[in-house]
C-alpha cells in the first residue's frame, strides 16, 4: 500500500496564494509520475497538473500562469504553488502517484482549498 500525505490547504481571499505539498514513499517517489487533481462540490474530479520523473510538467489551461507544479526528489515531496487564486479554484485537491512497477494509481486523502472574501 502506498500512502500519500497532503498538506497546505486552507482559506484564502481572492488573489491570494497557497502552496500544497504531497509526500510519498521514498523508495518509489523519484521513479513515479505525480499529479494534482481537484473536485469541487457537485462536480467530478478534474485534472490540474502532472510532473514526470524528469520534471516535465503539464498544467490545465484554466490555471496556466497561476499554478506551478514541482517536485523535490531529495525530500520525496511534490508541490503545487497556487497564485492569484480565484473563487472557482475552490475544491478539494488530491495528489496522485502512478506506481512505476505496477501501474496502479494511488491517491492522497485530499486537502480543502477555499477561495472566498
Amino acid at each position: 500500500q502506498v500512502q500519500l500525505v497532503e498538506s497546505g490547504g486552507g482559506l484564502v481571499q481572492p488573489g491570494g496564494s497557497l502552496r500544497l505539498s504531497c509526500a510519498a514513499p521514498g523508495n518509489i517517489f523519484s521513479l513515479s509520475t505525480m499529479g494534482w487533481y481537484r473536485q469541487a462540490p457537485g462536480q467530478s474530479r478534474e485534472f490540474v497538473a502532472t510532473i514526470t520523473t524528469d520534471g516535465v510538467t503539464n498544467v490545465v489551461d484554466s490555471v496556466k500562469g497561476r499554478f506551478t507544479i514541482s517536485r523535490d526528489n531529495a525530500k520525496n515531496t511534490m508541490s503545487l504553488q497556487m497564485n492569484n487564486l480565484k473563487p472557482e479554484d475552490t475544491a478539494v485537491y488530491y495528489c496522485n502517484l502512478d506506481h512505476p512497477f505496477t501501474g496502479r494509481v494511488y491517491w492522497g486523502q485530499g486537502t480543502q482549498v477555499t477561495v472566498s472574501s
